[in-house]
């Protein structure tokens, strides 16, 4: 037996789990440990849409500050 992990968009997931139910010996394990939820999603989004370019740093500038902020 195989093992496949599969990324779909939220609309289409009842239309794919009910598909895959019907095919005998597979076993659907959803794994939401990962999963962002809903509201932190919209959260960001609206950040990222409101934040100008001034807020954002390069990684290597904030790395800095951070070897220097736990050191």
């Amino acid at each position: 037996m195989r093992q496949l992990t599969v990324t779909i968009p939220d609309s289409f997931y009842e239309t794919f789990i009910s598909f895959f139910k019907h095919i005998p010996d597979v076993s659907i394990d959803e794994n939401v440990s990962n999963e962002v939820p809903l509201w932190q999603q919209e959260m960001v989004l609206e950040r990222m849409k409101n934040a100008k370019p001034e807020d954002y740093i390069d990684w290597e500038d904030f790395e800095k500050e951070m070897d220097k902020k736990w050191q």
